[in-house]
């Protein structure tokens, strides 16, 4: 066997260890990496492991270039390097999203289901990704919030009581039962709600201060999650209108 072929087969068999061996660490990094994820319940993890499974094989790469291919690896991490931080600027916020993202999901901060109040806007949480939470409010719309900026905005946690709330107010004559005025008020609204009223949470009339005009009520009633608590505040407010316990009606008695 001359020089040449032995130098041949030994860069062949140098090449075919390196490649058996990133192959070998690319399956257990892979399946480690899996499963530690699916313990943590964070979802779209197949991101996180091709990053690092594309580690794996650029520093296989490198251990070859100069015994097999004779290319000095310095200069073409320099060039790598180089492009890297073109590219990095360029994508700047879709690493950022997805810096964040790992955060949120490793931190469980937001999950599907979570009801949650986000720089003013209220809704549920229905999806959690690597780049983006999306928050559906309950009349459907859906609010895609890149996860940048979830991760620098104030995020409330919205109770039951809270989410399914149906209030409003009203102004009732200062020479009125209040005890009558508040059976009344629970009485209409639980026979407008119906099926629509929350059986978790119990309504509650609240009288909260005194006008020129009489006596301020707050009125809460709970809904489910399938009606707009406005519209149904909305029908319980037009049963009430013409209630002679309202102020209004005894500024029409004095007019």
């Amino acid at each position: 066997m001359d020089v040449q072929t032995a130098q041949f087969v030994g860069k062949a068999i140098y090449l075919a260890v390196v490649f058996g061996l990133a192959v070998l660490v690319d399956r257990l990094v892979s399946r480690a990496m899996r499963r530690a994820f699916d313990v943590t319940n964070v979802r779209a993890a197949s991101i996180f492991v091709n990053l690092v499974r594309a580690l794996v094989w650029v520093v296989a790469l490198l251990s070859v270039l100069q015994p097999v291919f004779g290319i000095d690896p310095s200069g073409f991490v320099a060039a790598l390097g180089v492009s890297s931080v073109v590219i990095s600027f360029g994508l700047q916020d879709t690493v950022s999203n997805v810096v964040a993202g790992l955060g949120l999901m490793l931190g469980k901060v937001v999950q599907p289901g979570d009801q949650v109040t986000i720089s003013g806007y209220s809704g549920e949480v229905v999806d959690v990704t690597w780049r983006n939470t999306v928050v559906r409010d309950r009349s459907g719309a859906e609010q895609v919030i890149p996860n940048s900026v979830l991760n620098t905005s104030a995020l409330t946690r919205r109770t039951r009581w809270d989410v399914t709330d149906c209030s409003f107010k009203l102004v009732v004559r200062s020479d009125a039962d209040l005890d009558a005025v508040e059976a009344d008020v629970l009485e209409t609204g639980a026979r407008v709600l119906g099926d629509h009223a929350d059986p978790e949470v119990a309504p509650s009339v609240l009288f909260t201060g005194v006008t020129p005009l009489g006596v301020e009520i707050t009125a809460h009633f709970h809904v489910v999650d399938s009606v707009l608590p406005s519209v149904e505040a909305n029908r319980i407010i037009r049963a009430l209108a013409e209630r002679p316990w309202l102020a209004h009606a005894q500024a029409a008695a004095v007019a």
